[in-house]
């Protein structure tokens, strides 16, 4: 999406989610290792997660926009499939 048609609460949302994002992924410790991170803190970001989702349907709604999208995990099946096209031979 343009960042130019986005209002300022929509831009603020996005900064948010994309710092925390950020903060998680940089405070992830590898597996077996102890979090530096409070579970309660972890609790927290997880409610802050919730809601800037929540906030952003709400927008996308007042807009008109649908979001149909859903997340897709690693090991989901595929529901498409890419096939590949060869442009032929000039003869």
């Amino acid at each position: 999406m343009n960042n130019d048609k986005l209002s300022k609460d929509q831009r603020i949302l996005i900064a948010l989610r994309k710092t925390l994002s950020g903060v998680v992924r940089e405070t992830t410790p590898p597996p077996g290792m102890q979090h530096p991170l409070t579970q309660q803190t972890i609790e927290d970001i997880k409610h802050c997660f919730s809601l800037i989702a929540a906030r952003e349907k709400e927008l996308a709604e007042e807009n008109g926009q649908i979001n149909t999208a859903r997340p897709r995990y690693v090991d989901e099946p595929k529901t498409s499939h890419v096939v590949p096209f060869t442009r032929p031979d000039k003869k």
